[in-house]
């Protein structure tokens, strides 16, 4: 490999590692932040779902702005702001102003994702192309896999601190390699839709609020309700904004397409299942088992480790059943693994939960990468970037949101502590709901995605 073309990969690979290692290391970190910094579960929620959030919302937005003004400059800026901001987490001394640098990674995370793929996709091609993003799904998988584990020896060595410094400092070397990597635009680009990404990013931020602030506030009371009508207010100015838009952000025509939507569906399912358990089942780890951060992180890798290896036995699958069916199998999977962990009981053991937790990471893994390819695979190849554009948004969006719903149901059912009593139950009620969402989902995807297009059984009869 060329000596500049190994830089570019090295920056990239690294800053996605950091990228993905946040998500799952903070979701380890919760319940050591709440008790240091004497946090209620309404404030340590932001702490995700800030940083899904806010990077779900500007991923299109930061796209198109780096093919306009150059992807190195709003790499190197994005990392730049990913940086500052896990410096400043590391120090925070309340957790109000580590929500709020939450919010800001998020948004330098958007920026080194979207112009990070752009540079990889500019420098190869052909066969090396192919070869460099499938390292990028490694270092995705991988970041995704070891994040809690990792988390979890940081906080039992270092303290909660370390679970945002040391992305940071991991991104000091791609800042180092940043002015060696090569400028690209995108001829003819569009411009940036910012009343499509404003409207669509506070709409979904309240969205998130409502149903975070909501168990403490009420959910009867002024500011929430207001929340509510304001996030549908939004989102209808949002899509009529985008109907008068020349080159909207979200082609709202791809919703006719119910092939489409379906994966799309399926996409958030196989997310929003095991990561609200990714975020809350570490605290039942700890506080109702009575686990180390360390050994909760360890536990979670019967959740995640899958997603290391199973994606290649998706495409191995493949020889003998439709992609499209393998989407199905991992929903329906996801669903069985969510309804199995309703075992989950205070005295449960390592062995207890081994079974579910592996079955939701099968669905996991072994859709992981397929079904973005289908997704995007289902609509002309003309639109096939602003088609992924659509799947990433929604997808990251309805697991943002998934993530909030259970995080309510928690707070209602432990007195927001995340702690027994109660936690169980409301653990069991998330689950059921998951499982039942999940198969019902599954079903519903059967006659929409394996039924033959009509094109397809007229080749067939011919």
């Amino acid at each position: 490999m060329q000596p500049r073309r190994f830089l570019i990969l090295t920056a990239v690979l690294l800053s996605t590692l950091s990228l993905s290692l946040t998500v799952a290391a903070a979701s380890v970190a919760l319940p050591s932040i709440a008790t240091d910094l004497r946090a209620g579960l309404a404030d340590t929620q932001w702490i995700v779902n800030g940083y899904i959030a806010t990077f779900a919302s500007f991923m299109l937005a930061a796209g198109s702005l780096a093919d306009r003004i150059g992807r190195r400059r709003i790499f190197t800026a994005g990392v730049a702001v990913f940086a500052v901001a896990g410096a400043l987490s590391a120090a925070a001394w309340n957790v109000v102003l580590l929500d709020v640098l939450r919010l800001i990674a998020g948004v330098g995370g958007a920026a080194a994702a979207s112009s990070g793929v752009a540079i990889l996709a500019s420098a190869f091609d052909g066969p090396a192309r192919i070869r460099a993003f499938g390292l990028l799904g490694t270092t995705l998988g991988i970041g995704l896999s070891f994040g809690p584990t990792i988390a979890g020896l940081l906080i039992d060595w270092l303290g909660w601190r370390a679970v945002f410094g040391a992305p940071a400092i991991a991104v000091l070397i791609v800042l180092f390699l940043a002015p060696t990597l090569p400028e690209s635009r995108a001829p003819g680009s569009r411009s940036v839709d910012w009343a499509g990404t404003t409207s669509f990013t506070l709409s979904l931020l309240l969205l998130v609020f409502a149903f975070i602030e909501g168990p403490e506030s009420g959910w009867s009371s002024a500011v929430i309700l207001a929340a509510f009508i304001g996030s549908a207010v939004l989102m209808a100015v949002f899509v009529a904004v985008e109907r008068r838009q020349q080159h909207p952000m979200f082609d709202l025509s791809l919703l006719t397409n119910p092939r489409f939507i379906g994966l799309s569906l399926a996409g958030a399912a196989i997310l929003s299942i095991p990561f609200p358990l990714v975020v809350y089942l570490p605290s039942y780890l700890t506080n109702v088992l009575g686990m180390s951060p360390g050994a909760a992180g360890a536990t979670l890798l019967l959740l995640t480790g899958p997603v290391l290896i199973l994606p290649m036995l998706g495409s191995v699958i493949t020889k003998w059943i439709t992609p499209r069916a393998v989407v199905v199998l991992a929903v329906a999977l996801a669903a069985i693994g969510a309804g199995w962990l309703t075992v989950l009981e205070p005295d449960a053991s390592l062995t207890t939960l081994a079974g579910p937790l592996l079955t939701i990471g099968l669905g996991f893994g072994v859709a992981t990468g397929l079904v973005d390819g289908v997704a995007i695979g289902s609509v002309h190849p003309d639109r096939a970037g602003t088609a992924a554009g659509m799947f990433n948004t929604v997808r990251l969006a309805i697991e943002t949101i998934a993530i909030a719903v259970v995080g309510a149901v928690l707070a209602g059912s432990t007195g927001g502590r995340l702690a027994k009593p109660g936690f169980t139950s409301g653990m069991n009620t998330v689950l059921w709901w998951m499982a039942g969402i999940g198969t019902a989902l599954a079903i519903a995807l059967v006659p929409v995605l394996l039924r033959k297009s009509r094109a397809t059984e007229l080749a067939v009869a011919s």
